[in-house]
């Protein structure tokens, strides 16, 4: 997969309140689904459907013991989001430094 499809995935994981719940709640270490899912308002349909959508953006990683599901994060692909979070926060950043800088020099001569 390449990486556009990547960070798609990983942007249209996130941008549910439950899949971002979860993420949120596996930062503090893995977790049975029940615990990660814990407070959100949803079936067990539902939760199972998120954390499918969170795993196949890679976002989050299921092993199974027993009976019990465990869900722990998968930092690699955070990382490839957040970097690119700070490549666009790095361009915009250098747009607006001109823009400033341009507007002084405006000011300069006036």
């Amino acid at each position: 997969m390449n990486n556009e499809a990547t960070l798609d995935r990983a942007f249209l994981a996130l941008a549910h309140p439950a899949r971002r719940a979860i993420v949120a709640r596996l930062t503090a270490g893995s977790a049975p689904v029940a615990e990660a899912a814990r407070g959100i308002r949803a079936s067990k349909p539902a939760i199972s459907k998120h954390v499918k959508v969170l795993e196949e953006a890679g976002l989050v990683r299921r092993t199974v013991e027993g009976r019990s599901h465990r869900l722990r994060l998968e930092p690699a692909a955070l990382d490839r989001t957040s970097g690119w979070l700070d490549r666009q926060r790095a361009l915009w950043e250098a747009k607006l430094d001109a823009v400033e800088r341009h507007l002084a020099r405006e000011d300069e001569r006036a």
